[in-house]
């Protein structure tokens, strides 16, 4: 199945080289993958995965290793962001 990943600020650097300007990418994912397993591959430092969307609903980080994902949902993810 295929979704759309998206990472933010700092993690487009993750993302292979000929996507970081648009930030996003699809991806093929097995059913019954989790959202800690769609990532892994991307070896996002674990502090930086602070705020994790699917369809715009947040995923709290007990819930990353068990919610699975449909085909055509879209996942994103933020590092921790300061300023005033």
């Amino acid at each position: 199945m295929r979704i759309t990943f998206k990472l933010f600020a700092s993690l487009t650097d993750y993302l292979p080289p000929e996507v970081r300007p648009g930030n996003q990418m699809t991806l093929d994912v097995a059913p019954g993958d989790s959202i800690s397993q769609i990532i892994a591959p991307f070896r996002l430092p674990p502090a930086m995965v602070h705020l994790v969307l699917v369809n715009g609903r947040y995923i709290a980080p007990t819930a990353r290793d068990t919610t699975t994902l449909q085909d055509g949902d879209a996942l994103a993810i933020w590092p921790p962001i300061a300023g005033g």
